[in-house]
């Protein structure tokens, strides 16, 4: 299998259930999200939300199309401070329990994982804006952690 860099795009911020959520979309140039894929992935979100536990209600998704019949959606919020939780969705992969290989058919993803290559740079950038925004300061500033976004453009290497 060649390994090539796929597109990284920042749509703007979302609140969902209360969440401050930046948004990360990941795709081929050639092939971009489709609207019923972001549409079916947006519907779900709010479910895949943790309840709030006192922590700054804030975190990031990432809506990843693969090149194939593939789409994935993963929710990452911050709980008790300084952990990140992760659920996510997936559709068309029928190797990964979903019914059928529509990417619109989102199900919840019932193994652990934490995302893949192409997903972990926006991880590691995360990481770095919430100690920055959140944990350093003598008091956390929440809309300058969601104003810090992972530059667009290509992702995976």
């Amino acid at each position: 299998m060649a390994f090539r860099d796929k597109d990284l795009r920042v749509p703007g911020p979302v609140t969902v259930a209360g969440r401050r959520l930046k948004r990360y979309h990941v795709d081929q140039p050639e092939r971009p999200i489709e609207p019923e894929v972001e549409k079916a992935a947006y519907d779900l979100l709010p479910g895949l939300l943790p309840e709030p536990d006192g922590t700054p209600p804030a975190g990031w998704m990432v809506l990843h199309r693969g090149t194939d019949t593939g789409a994935y959606l993963l929710a990452y919020c911050w709980t008790w401070v300084n952990l990140v939780e992760v659920r996510i969705a997936v559709a068309g992969q029928p190797v990964l329990g979903c019914p059928d290989e529509d990417p619109a058919h989102f199900v919840p993803l019932h193994r652990p994982a934490v995302g893949c290559v192409w997903e972990l740079g926006v991880l590691e950038h995360e990481r770095a804006a919430w100690a920055r925004h959140v944990l350093a300061p003598e008091r956390p500033d929440v809309e300058a952690y969601v104003a810090d976004t992972r530059a667009e453009g290509p992702v995976g290497a």
